[in-house]
């Protein structure tokens, strides 16, 4: 059966569009070249270079071959890899001749740095390709079980992970990069707020025990209910965010001075029920009042200039709720990449989930998830604050303050933690005993109340690079206000 001449005319005319993927063949030769030439413009790529990255096979197996001899010391000529190549036919000339020619044309070893970083850029944009590919085509043959949210994740990790990748830096450097290094790190430290290496918490003591919240550190923050785990948590973001400043870069970027960018996954409150804390916080004016609309005009104002004050901080709030730890760390990676981010919270951990599907084993999930946290906080270099329940073995005991084998799940969030802090108020456990008004024991209650009254303890039970002990804040239970403890060796002298 014949075509319609109208369609035969169509499919004469239409051409199928091919397209070579990016490379760059006379770059591969000249490198090539210029390592058999002299074997230590190797050096010059070794840091970023490998073979995958060239485009044409037997390049691939020339640099291959070449990396090898080079590795065991020995020489990378044409006569030492010809025997590796075979008889293969490369275009009518043998291996050899091949090898002779990328010799004879090699012009300089100066410029090998700069073929290879061609080179690499390159099988970067061939990457990109494979994966812009994989998106298209899983979007057209996905599976019935397959969720379109997953290949997302999935093709913004590949993303990432790319993007992270493309540096041409490593390897060993003069000692003088180091101490230049050093001093920048100490320039930094001077000018944040309290000369500290790492994020200023905004509570002295604190940041005198762990020099601030260092970047790639997993630090756990756990203790029992009403200790005031998310309220500490929410009064360090917001110190962290408030005293953000940062200083745009010649390439455009901007760099964090002081304070730092705050992701805050709030799994078990709502932004809403969040904000509202933070406003009491910074107000004084109690939550309770705000959310049943008993202030005053003078609270209303109070309240008005907090918000005003917070509009412009560098803060942001997820609230999904039941997230994975994997669709967690594709957030966070999106955040960083178009806002910037300093310090990532996750209130709490036991609300999240692993990656794969819903399994009986609870310490084999936690393990996954804390695993993934401490993989992320060093893929983005920022310090992560997880939020952590404790076990109810610390009601049965006299003293109350908890201890690292008092962490749910405690194998895995112990081993992979750089700090594990506890939340502690003895207050509220001897408010819980009050006795009879009047009575013998009621006077003892009311002067043990007193001694307790504004107090709370932070404890740290581990600091994988610092000391271990306990810092005293204060606490206003009405505000849910964390603060520094007015120290009696810290008052003016009376006079």
């Amino acid at each position: 059966m014949a075509l319609p001449n109208a369609l035969t005319a169509n499919l004469e005319t239409v051409q199928p569009e091919y397209r070579v993927p990016p490379h760059n063949i006379d770059a591969e030769q000249a490198l090539l070249g210029a390592i058999m030439v002299n074997n230590d413009a190797y050096y010059r790529v070794s840091d970023f270079l490998l073979p995958e990255h060239f485009m044409e096979a037997v390049h691939r197996q020339i640099f291959e071959v070449a990396v090898s001899l080079i590795k065991a010391g020995k020489l990378a000529t044409p006569i030492t890899l010809k025997t590796y190549l075979g008889d293969a036919d490369l275009g009518g000339v043998t291996p050899m001749q091949y090898l002779a020619r990328l010799a004879a044309e090699a012009t300089t070893v100066i410029n090998a740095g700069e073929y290879g970083r061609t080179i690499y850029d390159l099988a970067i944009r061939r990457r990109l390709i494979t994966i812009g590919e994989d998106l298209v085509n899983g979007a057209f043959e996905a599976p019935v079980e397959s969720r379109p949210r997953d290949q997302i994740e999935a093709t913004e990790r590949r993303l990432y992970e790319l993007a992270e990748s493309g540096k041409y830096d490593g390897g060993f450097q003069k000692f003088s990069d180091a101490l230049t290094a050093a001093i920048d790190m100490a320039a930094k430290a001077y000018q944040r707020d309290g000369k500290l290496s790492g994020i200023s918490t905004g509570l002295t003591d604190l940041d005198a025990k762990m020099g601030g919240l260092q970047p790639s550190d997993l630090i756990i923050l756990a203790g029992r209910p009403a200790m005031g785990k998310t309220s500490l948590v929410t009064n360090i973001a917001f110190n962290i965010a408030k005293a953000y400043r940062g200083e745009k870069q010649p390439d455009g970027t901007m760099q964090t001075v002081n304070g730092g960018i705050v992701g805050f996954f709030s799994l078990e409150m709502s932004a809403e029920q969040l904000a509202t804390r933070i406003i009491a916080e910074q107000s004084g004016v109690p939550s309770y009042k705000i959310r049943r609309g008993d202030i005053r005009p003078e609270d209303f104002y109070k309240i008005t200039d907090a918000a005003r004050d917070m509009q412009t901080i560098p803060f942001y709030i997820d609230q999904t709720g039941g997230i994975s730890i994997a669709q967690l760390a594709a957030r966070a990676r999106r955040l960083k990449r178009q806002k910037g981010l300093d310090l990532l919270i996750i209130d709490y951990l036991q609300l999240l989930s692993g990656s794969g599907k819903k399994s009986d084993n609870r310490v084999q999930e936690m393990t996954e998830i804390t695993t993934g946290m401490k993989a992320l906080a060093k893929e983005l270099a920022v310090p992560i604050i997880g939020l952590s329940q404790l076990s109810r073995q610390v009601e049965n005991r006299d003293d109350k303050r908890p201890q690292l084998s008092d962490l749910r799940e405690s194998g895995s969030i112990e081993q992979d933690a750089d700090v594990v802090m506890f939340v502690f108020r003895e207050e509220y456990y001897v408010g819980n005993k009050k006795p009879r008004e009047g009575t013998e024991e009621f006077f003892a209650w009311e002067a043990e109340m007193q001694r307790v009254h504004g107090k709370a303890e932070v404890i740290l039970g581990k600091q994988r690079h610092g000391p271990t002990g306990t810092v005293e804040l204060q606490f206003d239970a009405n505000i849910t206000r964390f603060s520094n403890l007015a120290q009696s060796d810290r008052m003016p002298e009376q006079m």
